[in-house]
């Protein structure tokens, strides 16, 4: 029994401690309750993981995966094409490649060394560049060059070929590269592109959104590799190519206005020089420069030889680097529109056409310079200061006479003045289609009307104290050639769809009648006079009627330098083409009459040429000037060599005698009298040399007769009417080495009574 109780204790025990282990009904419904939560939560945080993938994220997950298993290839569209007035193409697009490297297909570090220095190589770029790229890991397309010809692509194919799995790292996606045939011509006027096929200057980027096409795309599927496999669901979306322009700038005479811009920049060791040629009646520009300018090509490289030179100068790195910056960009200005200048006395025909239009002066009325004139307490002295004595408006003009336009603006007064200054477009821009006009700016750039006193109002008369744009200047002269009339310049003629179709045609547009024709005409004939015998003398070509007027002006924030300039028209009995030429900071002798006159007018000279505008020469012109070679060819050598000393020329016969089987200069061509003509009778004959006297600064008599004297024939150009007009420059350098017979253009000035401020 007592066995028994044992037991029943022991058992007693161990169920009161299982009791004791076990939880109450309490802690059970907690326990369910918290296991509950947590699945509640669970679910809910699974719900919106799902929710914000699909709702929220849906769309970057989606393209996460599209980006895996397709590639979306921007395809170029062409930008669209400029040409010039005779549709010779002066910027066009052409494909190119842009480089690139998947980092993920790049297996170890001697694959990334090898493929750095193979693209550093082909590419012309630093080593440590191209290497720490491909170590750009987040990315599988890392572009390591753009605009890379086929040529360079290839080879850097060909190189990668030589080592085994490096080809899959590189790839080549189609690129477009902007060309400009001619390089630098008329380069700050075109303007170019950037990495990315936008325009970032002049017509490049005025017509940006003309010119620029729509892109196409490609879509393909590809591999875990990122290769192409191809597939159904391949794409192409085809691009839409921009329009093209058609200029009014003329190549020829754009060539005509860059080389003889340059060579006077030279000559005069000047700052920089603008030129432009326009079209008098329409306003259409056939030619606009400013030099120094840079190559189109190469926009980023510094060309202005005055900027290379102060940068040779600085030696600190960072002031080195900011300058270069600032430099490239002051080579891109096309200062003929975005610079102002005085502009002395062209304007000066300005004045008049206000008088005469107002009927303030008449042809008739006379005026007295004594070289100098008193308005209220300044001085103003005469480019002549012993005086010109009795002067009418014509006469005034011819000798750019200072105190008689300050007399004739004090007689018309402030508000007539403005009017016509505000009428021939000088309080506003021009509306030339081209970027970065500069915007005149009252009291600043011109005295406002309610600040032109008596003072203000004399010096303006003559073109001083306002500053104004080279093509203002010049829209206003072609308004006194087209009867009266203000036209708006332009530039582009018409606008091109993709199959060469005309979508938009540019028309002629009159801004408003600022003289009566009666007025323009008559400005012009005093103009024409001033060429003819006045201070703008150097601007006379033998055979044309031209009409114009030079100014010198001194810079106001450059104490002793000045700038030169000449505006004109040709022909003057009608008008068709019209120059401006300025020059700043000429050194030595630096009147307009003497620097841009001249230059004017051998771009003149050319242009009226081209456009088949026929000389009619006076006497006395065919007397001095140029005549052409006669057809000796089959002709007796001795005889024919008599006939031409006959006529006045020198000859040199090479051959055993017989017939004349060629001739030097050929048929027809033109040089001056009593020029020197070789003939052969022998076949293979050979020429002997001579070399280039230098002409520059004979009269023409000692020219002809040194020349005669050489063996060399000379064409006449430039102001040869007086005795002491004298050879200023010429076609070939002093010392050249030329055949026997050979032609040498000689360019005449005058430098006497040339002052013109």
């Amino acid at each position: 029994m007592k066995q028994i109780s044992e037991q029943k204790i022991k058992e007693k025990r161990r169920l009161n401690d299982v009791r004791k282990n076990k939880p109450d009904k309490k802690i059970k419904l907690r326990a369910n309750i918290i296991v509950a939560l947590l699945c509640v939560i669970g679910f809910a945080i699974g719900f919106l993981g799902i929710l914000r993938a699909q709702l929220i994220n849906g769309e970057k997950y989606r393209n996460a995966a599209l980006r895996q298993q397709y590639s979306d290839v921007k395809i170029q569209a062409d930008r669209g094409m400029i040409y010039d007035a005779n549709m010779k193409v002066l910027a066009k697009s052409a494909a190119v490649f842009k480089v690139f490297v998947d980092p993920h297909n790049i297996k170890n570090e001697a694959d990334r060394e090898i493929i750095s220095q193979i693209l550093s190589k082909r590419l012309e770029m630093p080593y440590e560049e191209i290497l720490e790229k491909t170590k750009n890991s987040k990315s599988r397309y890392v572009v390591i060059k753009s605009q890379v010809e086929f040529n360079v692509k290839e080879s850097i194919v060909k190189d990668l070929k030589q080592h085994k799995g490096l080809s899959n790292a590189v790839g080549y996606d189609s690129d477009v590269k902007r060309y400009y045939p001619f390089g630098n011509s008329a380069s700050t006027v075109l303007g170019f592109t950037g990495d990315k096929d936008r325009g970032l200057n002049g017509i490049e980027y005025y017509y940006d959104n003309e010119l620029t096409g729509i892109p196409g795309r490609s879509i393909t599927a590809k591999n875990a590799l990122s290769q192409s496999i191809g597939s159904e669901y391949d794409k192409i979306y085809s691009t839409q190519n921009g329009q093209s322009l058609v200029l009014t700038i003329d190549s020829v005479v754009q060539h005509y206005l860059d080389d003889a811009l340059s060579q006077v920049i030279v000559d005069k060791k000047a700052n920089y020089g603008c030129g432009i040629v326009m079209n008098v009646k329409t306003g259409a520009i056939l030619a606009m420069s400013t030099k120094p300018d840079f190559n189109l090509n190469e926009p980023s490289k510094l060309q202005n030889p005055v900027f290379i030179t102060k940068l040779d100068e600085i030696k600190d790195e960072a002031e080195q680097k900011a300058y270069k910056k600032n430099a490239i960009k002051e080579q891109w200005k096309n200062r003929c529109i975005t610079d102002s200048y005085e502009p002395g006395s062209v304007f000066k025909c300005f004045t008049a056409s206000a008088a005469l239009e107002e009927n303030v002066v008449s042809m008739k009325d006379e005026f007295y310079c004594s070289g100098k004139i008193q308005i209220a307490d300044k001085t103003y002295n005469c480019s002549n200061h012993s005086g010109h004595g009795k002067e009418n408006i014509k006469d005034g003009l011819v000798n750019s006479c200072n105190p008689i336009f300050i007399e004739i603006g004090q007689k018309m007064g402030s508000e007539k003045f403005f009017k016509y200054f505000e009428a021939f477009g000088f309080t506003e821009k021009t509306g030339v289609d081209l970027p970065s006009e500069m915007m005149p700016i009252a009291g600043k750039t011109y005295h406002d009307f309610n600040n032109l006193g008596k003072v203000q109002l004399a010096s303006s008369s003559f073109g001083q104290t306002f500053q104004i744009t080279p093509l203002q200047i010049l829209t206003a002269i072609c308004s006194l050639g087209n009867d009266g009339k203000l036209m708006t310049p332009y530039i582009v003629d018409r606008v091109l769809d993709e199959n060469q179709n005309t979508i938009i045609q540019n028309v002629p547009t009159v801004k408003r009648q600022v003289v009566s024709p009666k007025t323009a005409k008559t400005v012009v004939d005093m103009m024409e006079e001033g060429v003819k015998s006045g201070i703008a003398k150097n601007a006379y070509i033998p055979g044309y009627r031209v009409a114009g007027k030079t100014g010198t002006s001194q810079k106001l924030l450059a104490k002793g330098k000045y700038i030169s300039s000449f505006a004109g028209l040709a022909p003057a009995d009608d008008p068709e083409i019209a120059i401006l030429i300025m020059v700043d900071e000429p050194e030595g002798t630096f009147y307009g009459s003497v620097v841009a006159a001249p230059t004017a007018a051998e771009v003149l000279k050319n242009t009226l040429n081209y456009y088949n505008i026929e000389p009619e020469y006076t006497d006395e012109e065919l007397a001095k000037l140029n005549i052409k070679v006669p057809e000796i060819i089959g002709k007796d050598s001795k005889e024919a060599a008599i006939d031409l000393q006959n006529k006045g020329f020198s000859v040199k016969v090479i051959g055993n005698k017989g017939k004349v089987i060629a001739q030097f200069p050929a048929i027809n061509n033109l040089i001056a009298k009593n020029g020197t003509i070789l003939l052969m009778t022998e076949k293979n004959s050979k020429i002997p040399n001579i070399s280039v006297p230098n002409f520059e600064g004979m009269n023409m008599t000692q020219a002809v007769k040194t020349a005669r004297s050489s063996g060399i024939n000379l064409k006449m150009s430039g102001y040869i009417k007086g005795k002491e007009s004298l050879v200023y420059r010429q076609s070939a350098k002093a010392g050249t080495s030329i055949p026997y017979a050979s032609t040498v253009t000689i360019y005449f000035k005058s430098s006497e009574n040339v002052a013109d401020f």
